[in-house]
């Protein structure tokens, strides 16, 4: 929205800065982090307020988390708002990927604050029924892929880019669109997974959500892509300001989250995010990188996936419990330790995500 006042300057002046993205991200990243201390207590006194109970507690879950009954659940309105807020007042409003971006995170967030709700209103765990919530969540991809498909220069349209091979393209044509469908949803849903434990997910989302930045704000300087071999993708550089905002408003929800958390991020923060980082892959045609980046949520999902097709398959499990931070709970690691482990994880796996971009 304040782009807008670069319009005013002659050069050289206070209004320039803001035809630049990287000042307009670290403002964005700033505001994001400001909003979320603001109104992050009171946001939490109000969720204790109004949810009570809190989030439910699984029955069948590891013995360590029935001491976190009655701590309040969808905090996930706190990152969203800040990040929102942030966004739109420091980005390019004339930007179909930046609203792409918002459509997919919203719409994800509308879902999951509907299973919150009937969490916390039933008192189970049990929330909106598996179908509807994929049913929802293929057509917000669905609408994301083909918009994002339409806006793609022609020579990239319907084509997937591979990492290293920077030279060849798959032309997928039509088809990229249920691929596309599949990066948004599955990442939605494996961010959702690995949300179990206090700060789990949210650190990794940031991680993976700013090594993307970096990847959508270089592809979308055509120096930096002649430089370096990879597709040029113009206007996607604003999505580093989505990015920034995101991470602010992280921090801020982080403050609050760390261990013994105050809050949950709820399914309300953990698909919107995740589809987030889908929707941002499909844009900016990084959709492989994103499996390098996110690999973490990669492994959470396949350890469920395998899990649940060798017990139907045997009657046995693979794993003490699915998601697979919960198999290292049942092992005796600490929770802290498991989280700053994982963290650690996704760290190297961002770099690794970033080397692709030079790799040849």
């Amino acid at each position: 929205m304040l782009y807008w006042l670069s319009g005013l300057s002659e050069g050289g002046d206070l209004f320039n800065l803001f035809r630049y993205i990287t000042f307009r991200a670290g403002a964005a990243f700033f505001t994001a982090l400001i909003f979320g201390f603001i109104f992050g207590r009171p946001l939490i006194n109000y969720l204790r307020r109004v949810q009570k109970k809190g989030q439910p507690i699984r029955d069948d879950g590891p013995e360590g988390h029935f001491v976190k009954a009655g701590t309040p659940t969808m905090g996930g309105i706190l990152i969203l708002s800040a990040l929102f807020f942030s966004t739109l007042l420091w980005a390019r409003l004339d930007n179909g990927y930046v609203w792409i971006v918002l459509l997919v995170t919203a719409g994800y967030a509308a879902i999951g604050f509907a299973d919150d709700y009937a969490k916390v209103s039933k008192q189970n765990t049990k929330g909106v029924s598996g179908r509807k919530r994929m049913a929802m969540g293929m057509a917000l991809a669905l609408v994301a892929s083909s918009w994002a498909m339409w806006l793609h220069p022609a020579d990239l349209s319907g084509q997937v880019a591979l990492p290293v091979f920077k030279d060849v393209l798959l032309n997928l044509w039509l088809l990229f669109i249920p691929f596309g469908m599949l990066v948004i949803v599955g990442s939605a849903n494996a961010v959702n997974l690995t949300d179990g434990l206090d700060g789990l997910a949210i650190m990794p989302v940031m991680i993976a959500a700013g090594t993307l930045g970096v990847i959508a704000y270089t592809v979308g300087r055509v120096d930096f892509t002649d430089y370096l071999g990879v597709h040029h993708v113009p206007g996607t550089g604003e999505i580093l300001i989505f990015v920034s905002a995101l991470i602010g408003g992280g921090l801020g929800f982080l403050w609050y989250n760390a261990p013994p958390a105050a809050v949950f991020m709820g399914d309300t923060g953990s698909l919107a995010l995740g589809g987030a980082l889908g929707a941002i892959a499909v844009v900016t045609k990084h959709e492989i990188v994103l499996a390098i980046v996110g690999g973490l949520f990669v492994v959470e999902a396949l350890s469920v996936i395998i899990q649940v097709a060798y017990f139907k398959r045997t009657g046995r499990r693979v794993f003490l419990m699915a998601p697979i931070h919960h198999h290292f709970e049942k092992k005796g690691w600490a929770e802290p330790q498991i989280v700053i482990r994982f963290w650690i994880i996704s760290l190297i796996l961002a770099l690794i995500g970033l080397a692709t971009l030079k790799l040849r």
